[in-house]
């Protein structure tokens, strides 16, 4: 698998997958639906963007502005509406299937097996979208017949399927060994230099070893989120730690603000 974050531009060059080009840098969703995991920030970013397309529009105009061609994209009709706003051409979607509002710290596995994954796949098949992927709380419970009824679906779409996790180590070592192996093509997963919001008590050298070899193992294009450590990181040292990692293929970076987009990208684009 190719050290591509050790490239000159990264933008300059896509993912091929199958004969299908997938940009490497996705602009990520989260702030702009105010995620409850950005602490205080969670509330400004509900203010600022969860409702607000005219402002998520001008972030995806300024993250195109520097290059970025993916979004990671759920069916949020205020998303919907500043995609739609930015008018940028040569976006493409990165598909998010089965989101619901479920808390991160005691989440309700149940309650997330009973989103409505149809009816986003329905909407968010008509733009352009190479991948779609299942959202972690539906991919964490582990319901694997569930999990291939809606891989099968997303196939059914003619986009290549994948699977979202909260928890890198756990999940991955089930997915291993699971009847839904070969169903899925892609794998996002929390990763970042602190280990925030991942299933170890540290990440240290030992643990990233050892996730390095079951992500290895499971042989999927990887796709990294939270490299920032959902704000907590400086972007510098978030990136220079994202090129160590040999195993990724893909990350999705979330911006709060133009500026942001500005700082992180163009620092993104110069290492």
């Amino acid at each position: 698998m190719m050290l591509f974050f050790r490239r000159d531009n990264i933008f300059n060059e896509n993912l091929i997958f199958k004969n299908v080009e997938i940009p490497r840098i996705i602009l990520g969703s989260a702030p702009f639906t105010g995620e409850g995991y950005f602490g205080h920030r969670s509330r400004l970013y509900q203010l600022d963007l969860s409702r607000n397309p005219e402002n998520i529009a001008k972030i995806i105009k300024k993250a195109n502005d520097f290059g970025v061609t993916g979004i990671n994209l759920i069916n949020n009709s205020y998303l919907i509406e500043g995609l739609e706003k930015a008018q940028v051409e040569d976006m493409k979607i990165i598909a998010t299937i089965g989101k619901t509002d479920i808390d991160y710290v005691f989440p309700d596995f149940e309650k997330a097996k009973k989103a409505n994954w149809r009816e986003d796949i329905r909407t968010l098949a008509n733009f352009d979208v190479p991948i779609m992927l299942i959202d972690e709380f539906i991919t964490d419970s582990y319901d694997f017949e569930l999990l291939e009824e809606i891989l099968n679906e997303i196939k059914k779409q003619g986009a290549f399927p994948g699977l979202i996790t909260s928890f890198p180590f756990k999940t991955t070592k089930k997915l291993a060994d699971s009847p839904i192996l070969d169903l899925f093509d892609f794998y996002m997963v929390p990763i970042n230099k602190l280990g925030y919001m991942m299933d170890s008590e540290s990440f240290m050298d030992d643990k990233r070893e050892e996730l390095a070899t079951l992500l290895n193992e499971l042989d999927k294009k990887i796709i990294v989120n939270k490299i920032l450590a959902c704000g907590i990181q400086q972007p510098e040292e978030a990136f220079n730690f994202l090129k160590t990692l040999d195993y990724v293929d893909m990350v999705a970076i979330g911006i709060a603000s133009e500026k942001e987009a500005e700082i992180d990208f163009g620092l993104l684009n110069s290492l």
